[in-house]
């Protein structure tokens, strides 16, 4: 191939249409439809009154980047749990996790992480493994930040046994404003680390519970990456040794 052939795709408009590719983040499937409404209500406000286009316009673009879905490097290692969302750690604690779940009745380490409306809302695996339980469970709608959350909230809970042996819990909770809850894969289905695997929508609360002699590397009030920032070196549960 000549200089010739080649210059097409090494010119400016290929290097920014490569820029615009590399920095604007794809969108979450369940978005479409929010980002689809608006631009059609754009339109219609338009002609209706054109003043009320513009902000009608700017809405919809925050909807188009509120599903935001990134792209993520995540660690290629098997003895950790990566987190599992955007957002702030709000609490490092021993709990029993959902009862759903059908867990034994003790307590494992929970890692929350509270997510704002301008938080990247996907959620993602938090290790490799399969996907060996699936739970929802209807419930309030408290402001994601309280304590009381955790356990009155909706929520839907997802039980994943690693490669290394490790049992997690990753549970999607619905927040003040948050009324929808999306949950993309099955029981028996395996999963890799930073992979997506839902969506809570405006505003929501993410727990990972964790083995009890679990390593934790991050502390409350610190900002979390999903799929990138390592929150645990996990442990068996069985001999409390590093998976």
């Amino acid at each position: 191939m000549n200089n010739a052939d080649s210059a097409p795709n090494n010119g400016p408009l290929h290097k920014l249409a490569r820029l615009a590719r590399d920095t604007i983040p794809p969108m979450h499937p369940a978005g479409r439809p929010f980002v689809l409404g608006g631009a059609l209500a754009t339109l219609l406000l338009r002609r209706l009154w054109r003043p009320a286009g513009a902000p009608a316009a700017l809405l919809t673009a925050w909807c188009a980047w509120f599903f935001r879905e990134p792209r993520r490097v995540t660690p290629a290692r098997s003895d950790i749990a990566v987190a599992p969302a955007d957002g702030t750690i709000a609490e490092i604690t021993k709990a029993t996790p959902p009862a759903e779940l059908e867990l034994p009745d003790r307590e494992m380490l929970r890692v929350s992480t509270f997510l704002t409306v301008f938080d990247v809302h996907v959620q993602r695996a938090p290790a490799d493994g399969e996907i060996t339980g699936l739970a929802y469970r209807p419930g309030a709608f408290l402001s994601a930040d309280m304590d009381k959350a955790s356990e009155d909230n909706e929520r839907n809970s997802m039980l994943l046994r690693t490669t290394g042996g490790a049992e997690l819990a990753v549970v999607q909770i619905a927040g003040l404003v948050a009324r929808r809850i999306v949950c993309s894969v099955s029981e028996g289905s395996t999963v890799t680390a930073g992979s997506t695997y839902g969506l809570i929508r405006f505003g929501s609360r993410v727990d990972l519970y964790l083995p009890p002699n679990s390593r934790v590397l991050v502390e409350p009030g610190q900002r979390a990456v999903g799929g990138e920032t390592v929150l645990a070196e996990l442990t068996t549960e069985r001999d409390g040794v590093r998976a």
